[in-house]
C-alpha cells in the first residue's frame, strides 16, 4: 500500500515537472499586434486541489515574465494583470530588428494560497513578411476602454470591423496597443466607471479616407484648440461602443516619413581588447599628507569669525554715547523742566501712599463660609472719604427715615462740603508745586 502511494506521488511531480519544463512555441510576424492570454486555468492543475472534495478551486495567482537570463522582458513586449483572479496577457508589436531571433520568456505562476510556483517557457519566433508594415498608420484613443478590454479578440474585431467600415482598406491590420498611462496619463477616479483609456494604432494599404482627413480641417482644429469635440461624420459608426477622442488621432504616411540616422558609433560587441597583462600602481607611492589642508579649512572661516566679532563688539561697547553726553548735548532749560517734573511725580506718589484711606466694604466678603453675615468692620460714623460703596444688612436695618427735604439739604451741603476740600486740596497742591519749581 504505501509502495503504491510512493509511486502515485512520483507520478504527479513528473507531471508537474513535465509542465513547468514544457515549451511553447508562437510565431507573430513582424510589424503585427502580437497578444498571448496566460490562462489562470492553464496553471490550476499544476498545483495541489482543495483538501475538500468537490470545492471549486479559485486560487488568486498572479505571473511574472521575463525574458530568460535577464530581469525583464523585452522592450517591445509589455504585460498585464488587473487582479489575481484575472487572467493575464502579453502583447506587444515587434519589429523587423527581431525578425530570426528566437525569444525565450520565462512565466512563472505564484500561487497566493498555498505560495507554491509553477513555472513555463514560452518561446517567440518572430516571422517577416513582405507586406508588413502597412504604408498607412492611424492611431486613435478610445477613452471608454482598458487595455485589458481592448485586448480581447471580439472587442478588437469590432473596433477593426468599425474602422475597415469607415476606411474601406483591401488589408488591415492591428499594429500596436498602448495603455494611456504608458503615454503619461493618470487613473481616473473610481466613480461613473470611468476608464484609463488605450491607443490603438491601425495600419492599411490605401490612402486615408475623406472621413479621417475631416480632423484636418481648420474648423476641427480651431475646436480642439478650445477643448471642443470636432465635428466628424463618420463618428456614429463608432459611437455605439467606442468613445473615440478624434483632437488626439495621429495620422502617418510612412513613405513620406524621413528616417534621420545618427552619427553614433557602433557600440561593438562589449569585449575589451587584449591590451596584455594588468599591472597596478606600484606600493611605493607615497601617501598625501591633508594636516595643511585640515588647518586652511579651520583657520580661515576662525579669522573670519574673529574680525566680525571684534568689529560687532567695538561699534556695540566702544561707540555707546552713554547717559553723561546725552545730558551735554541736551539744553539745561529741558533738563531742569524735566527733573522738577520727575521730583513732583515722586512726591506725589509718596503723599497717595501715606494717606490712611480703608478699603470700602463692597471689595470684602459679605458671606463667611458659613452662610452668616459678617458685621461691618468700622463703626456707624463714617467720614465723608471712607463712605461705603454698600452697607451690609446691620447697618439699614439701624438707620432711621429721613424727611425729604432735610435729605435734599443734607446731600447739598455734603456736596458742597466735598467740592470745597477738594478745591482746597488742589489749590494747596498747586502752590506747593509751584514752589518747588520757583526754588528751583
Amino acid at each position: 500500500m504505501e509502495t503504491a502511494v510512493v509511486l502515485v506521488w512520483l507520478s504527479i511531480v513528473v507531471v508537474i515537472l513535465s509542465r513547468s519544463h514544457a515549451d511553447r512555441n508562437v510565431y507573430p510576424s513582424a510589424g503585427v499586434l502580437f497578444v498571448h492570454v496566460l490562462e489562470r486555468e492553464h496553471f490550476k492543475g499544476e498545483f495541489p486541489p482543495y483538501p475538500k472534495a468537490g470545492d471549486s478551486s479559485n486560487d488568486p495567482i498572479t505571473f511574472n515574465t521575463n525574458l530568460m537570463g535577464y530581469p525583464d522582458r523585452p522592450g517591445w513586449l509589455r504585460y498585464i494583470q488587473r487582479t489575481s483572479h484575472s487572467d493575464g496577457v502579453l502583447y506587444g508589436s515587434p519589429t523587423a530588428e527581431h525578425v530570426g531571433k528566437a525569444t525565450v520568456i520565462e512565466i512563472t505562476a505564484y500561487n497566493r494560497r498555498t505560495f507554491e510556483t509553477a513555472r513555463h517557457n514560452l518561446v517567440i519566433n518572430i516571422m517577416s513578411t513582405e507586406e508588413f508594415p502597412l504604408p498607412y498608420q492611424a492611431e486613435f484613443f478610445i477613452k471608454n476602454l482598458n487595455v485589458e478590454e481592448m485586448l480581447a479578440s471580439e472587442v478588437l474585431g469590432d473596433f477593426l470591423g468599425a474602422v475597415k467600415n469607415v476606411w474601406q482598406p483591401e488589408r488591415l491590420n492591428a499594429i500596436n496597443i498602448t495603455s494611456a498611462l504608458d503615454r503619461g496619463g493618470r487613473v481616473p477616479l473610481p466613480i461613473n466607471n470611468l476608464k484609463e483609456g488605450v491607443y490603438v494604432m491601425v495600419g492599411a494599404d490605401v490612402q486615408f479616407s475623406s472621413c479621417l482627413r475631416e480632423v484636418e480641417s481648420p474648423h476641427n482644429q480651431l475646436r480642439c484648440s478650445q477643448e471642443m469635440e470636432p465635428v466628424i461624420s463618420c463618428d456614429k459608426k463608432f459611437r455605439a461602443q467606442f468613445s473615440i477622442d478624434w483632437c488626439k488621432i495621429n495620422l502617418v504616411d510612412v513613405t513620406k516619413v524621413v528616417t534621420i540616422r545618427s552619427n553614433r558609433p557602433d557600440p561593438g560587441p562589449g569585449v575589451l581588447p587584449d591590451m596584455g597583462e594588468y599591472n597596478p600602481p606600484s606600493e611605493a607611492l607615497k601617501s598625501r599628507d591633508y594636516f595643511a589642508d585640515f588647518l586652511i579649512t579651520l583657520a580661515v572661516p576662525m579669522a573670519v569669525a574673529m574680525v566680525l566679532f571684534t568689529i560687532l563688539g567695538y561699534s556695540m561697547c566702544c561707540r555707546r554715547e552713554g547717559v553723561d553726553k546725552r545730558n551735554m548735548q541736551t539744553p539745561d532749560v529741558q533738563l531742569m523742566h524735566h527733573s522738577s517734573i520727575q521730583k513732583s511725580t515722586k512726591e506725589l506718589r509718596s503723599m497717595s501712599k501715606n494717606r490712611e484711606i480703608s478699603w470700602p466694604l463692597s471689595t470684602l466678603p459679605v458671606f463667611s463660609q458659613s452662610g452668616e453675615v459678617v458685621p461691618p468692620l468700622h463703626p456707624d460714623n463714617y467720614e465723608t472719604t471712607s463712605m461705603p460703596l454698600m452697607q451690609t444688612q446691620t447697618n439699614l436695618q439701624n438707620q432711621i427715615q429721613i424727611p425729604q427735604q432735610q435729605l435734599s439739604g443734607d446731600r447739598d451741603n455734603y456736596c458742597m462740603s466735598t467740592f470745597r476740600r477738594l478745591e482746597a486740596s488742589i489749590s494747596i497742591c498747586f502752590c506747593f508745586r509751584c514752589c518747588r519749581i520757583y526754588s528751583h
